[in-house]
């Protein structure tokens, strides 16, 4: 039990071990497999979604892919599962020639981390290949007098496998004069020998025939066969000798083809055909033999196509030298190829964002690069740069792979669209570069509330406008795009004279057109303010306010109202000289301005050099003394006019009575009062009736006191009168007609018995006639 226990215990720790491994090389970004060769396309080679914790949504959204480097895929990622397959028949001899070790890399990218996770596939081999010769059968002469015990090289078999399933043994058979001899070469290959066993004869057999097989150790084994005959020929004493054992030279890869790389020499010391020397590769690969060529007659190797560093590095030859005799020696020719800076760096852009948002932070992963120089040493050095002027710079990621990322905050408005171009350059000299460009562009973020072109705006319209005017258009500039830089217009809240600002005016919410709802009146509303709010589409919406002032402009819509004189008539004395006041014509206009502006016109009067009319003033007066000649009655016709365009204009109608005295007045004013036929005339002579007969009565009053006083004696006419004022001497009147209480002064006339202040109206008498005083 107990040494159960201890036999469990070191599994489950090698277990471990094999977790912490895989762990640890999974949290480094590396994955490592192993299939065997020649396994079906879409044969299972291991669970990457598992093994890197990927979620199964992430690979059925596309998310997870295999890099694409431009060089021959073996692999896929299946998208439901998260395997990694094969994605064809792979076979090892094939991809990996001679290698003892095969390796596939694949790389898988994750585009929603920019992260980039590396899979190694050991690609193990099977024994599919039998060891093969070069050539199926080989003829060699030998003399009849070669010493037994000599050696001859034969050539080797080849078997692409590796392992247990390479060449493993040679066997011979055939004949007794020969025995087979292996010799280990430097790298531990089998070198077959033919050893001769027994002198030859040329009398006794002039041929030889022999098969050498080659097995290798793979279950079940494979074997390959040469058949080998052997001539005897007569005595030749000399082997031709190299002057050298190794032949060690160094060729850059960039010698032009058709160069002369060295040249053998080997010398034969007999003579004649014996002494005659040919050259011959013995040992060369496939690929070698595409390469150089050999001239049997002068021993220049040469180059045949051109040569790769990155390819193959180095090449290994066996030359050898045959006389006619058959016998031959067997030099070694190792050449080095040297790197040349042929290669400019690949520069292959793995995965890349073609928009971000402007509010992208600092470090946000734009693309995803990779890089790689076929060339070795300073050569094969990359250095990847950006433009310093630009909002990106670079970090190393994983192996070979940069990412470009974000160095700032990114503003749309400042530049909405990037070219950024990455450059690649090696350490030739003189150097090699590559670049990619990478077009990014930016996304608006509504970080810009809409700015209006006038912070205040002011407005004039004209009163009497129709309802709908165009009042202003405002405009609001946001400087974002797309949506959040629709601006619409509404109006805040508000009043103007107690009712709401909206109907006042309204404004077209997509283009900012303010309109009037009502047609104003400059005599009720002469200006107000409206508060217009711009507000953008974005989310959150930002917005801005524009106050605009609205001035109503007046018009010419009001005629003059004549105030006074409504009608009636007056009474002039026939004494009266030039400049005597008529009466004075009061109007008004309900405008402003110009349009309020009035002037004074008489267009119609019996005897127009008699009266005039002031030009501003409108009092209407004598323009020279009243003759006895001129009428007692004069209809005076003034007209009031505006300034306005086109000016409007009022009339006035005085009825002058010239008399010398009230009495001699009162008939004409009667029959005017009798003649009147307009209700508003009558109406008006009845109350200026009534108000002529109550000045009569104050008056009567007034002179009754008066009487009273004189018969008191001047110092009670002082006490009574007090500081009253008079403005004829002999006529009092009350203190409430003192000076200035009336918009134009008046001149009093005094009769026998009454006073009558000149220039007032006098209403006709009475239909039952009046008291005379």
């Amino acid at each position: 039990m107990c040494a159960a226990g201890r036999r469990w215990g070191r599994r489950e720790r090698a277990l471990l071990w094999c977790v912490l491994v895989a762990a640890w090389e999974a949290a480094w970004g590396q994955l490592r497999y192993s299939v065997p060769e020649e396994m079906p396309k879409g044969s299972f080679v291991g669970d990457v979604a598992k093994d890197l914790g990927l979620e199964l949504p992430a690979l059925r959204d596309g998310g997870v892919r295999i890099l694409d480097r431009g060089r021959t895929q073996y692999f896929a990622l299946h998208g439901k599962t998260g395997h990694l397959v094969t994605a064809k028949r792979i076979d090892r001899e094939q991809v990996c020639e001679s290698a003892q070790r095969c390796v596939l890399r694949c790389e898988v990218i994750v585009e929603g981390e920019m992260q980039v996770y590396g899979i190694e596939v050991e690609i193990t081999d099977i024994n599919d290949n039998a060891p093969s010769f070069r050539e199926a059968e080989t003829e060699l002469r030998m003399s009849e007098t070669t010493a037994p015990g000599s050696r001859f090289p034969l050539a080797e078999a080849h078997d692409p496998d590796s392992g247990r399933n390479s060449l493993q043994s040679y066997e011979l058979s055939g004949d007794e004069h020969f025995s087979l001899g292996v010799q280990a070469g430097p790298g531990g290959d089998q070198r077959p020998e033919l050893v001769l066993a027994k002198a030859l004869d040329r009398e006794e057999a002039a041929f030889h025939e022999l098969v050498l097989r080659a097995s290798d150790g793979g279950e079940p084994a494979r074997t390959g066969t040469a058949r080998i005959r052997v001539a005897v020929l007569d005595a030749n004493d000399n082997a031709p000798v190299f002057s050298q054992a190794e032949y060690t030279l160094r060729v850059p890869e960039d010698v032009p083809v058709g160069s002369t790389l060295v040249t053998v020499t080997a010398t034969d010391a007999d003579e004649g055909i014996y002494g005659r020397v040919k050259y011959s590769f013995h040992k060369i690969s496939d690929r070698s033999s595409k390469l150089f060529n050999l001239d049997s007659e002068s021993g220049q190797i040469s180059l045949k196509e051109d040569l790769d560093f990155e390819e193959i590095s180095s090449h290994e030859l066996e030359v050898q030298a045959r006389d006619g005799g058959e016998l031959f020696d067997t030099a070694k020719v190792a050449i080095t190829v040297t790197d040349v800076n042929d290669n400019a760096p690949e520069l292959t852009v793995s995965s890349s964002l073609s928009a971000i948002s402007e509010d992208a932070p600092p470090g946000t992963v734009v693309a995803l690069l990779h890089v790689q120089d076929r060339d070795s040493g300073a050569n094969g050095e990359v250095r990847c740069s950006i433009a310093e002027r630009l909002p990106f710079q670079l970090e190393k990621s994983f192996e070979d792979y940069y990412r470009v990322v974000t160095a700032r905050e990114l503003d749309r408005e400042e530049v909405a669209e990037y070219n950024v171009t990455v450059r690649a350059a090696d350490g030739g000299s003189p150097a090699l570069w590559s670049s990619a460009v990478l077009a990014l562009r930016v996304l608006d973020v509504n970080d810009n509330a809409p700015v209006f072109a006038e912070a205040r705006y002011s407005a004039r319209l004209p009163e009497n406008n129709a309802a709908g005017a165009l009042v202003l258009t405002v405009r609001a500039a946001d400087a974002d795009w797309g949506q959040n830089a629709r601006v619409r217009y509404r109006l805040s809240e508000g009043r103007v004279r107690g009712a709401p600002l909206s109907s006042y005016v309204s404004v077209q919410a997509e283009t900012g057109a303010l309109y009037a709802l009502r047609s104003f009146d400059y005599e009720e509303v002469r200006e107000f303010a409206v508060a217009v709010r711009a507000q953008d589409g974005g989310a959150p919406a930002r917005s801005s306010t524009a106050t605009v002032r609205v001035f109503v402009l007046d018009r010419n819509d009001n005629a003059p109202r004549v105030l006074w004189p409504a009608a009636g008539a007056g009474v002039v004395p026939r004494s009266a000289e030039a400049g005597y006041l008529v009466a004075k014509v009061v109007a008004v206009d309900a405008d402003a301005g110009r349009n309020a502006w009035l002037s004074y016109e008489l267009v119609q009067a019996p005897e127009p050099a008699l009266f005039r009319v002031g030009l501003h003033s409108g009092e209407v007066r004598t323009a020279r003394a009243v003759s006895e000649r001129d009428a007692a009655k004069q209809r005076l016709v003034a007209v009031v006019k505006d300034h306005g365009q086109p000016a409007l204009s009022a009339t006035a109608t005085l009825h002058v009575v010239l008399a010398e005295s009230l009495q001699e007045a009162l008939p004409e004013l009667s029959e005017r009062a009798a003649g009147a036929d307009s209700p508003a005339e009558l109406q008006f002579y009845l109350v200026l009736a009534l108000a002529l007969l109550s000045a009569l009565f104050l008056l009567s009053v007034a002179l009754a006191v008066l009487a009273r006083v004189r018969r008191a004696g001047p110092p009670a006419v002082l006490r009574c009168l007090g500081a009253q004022r008079f403005s004829v001497a002999g006529a009092a009147f009350p203190a409430d007609f003192c000076e200035g209480t009336l918009p134009y002064s008046y001149n009093l006339c005094v009769a026998p018995g009454r006073a009558v202040a000149e220039g007032a109206w006098l209403p006709p008498p009475p239909p039952m006639g009046r008291k005379g005083g």
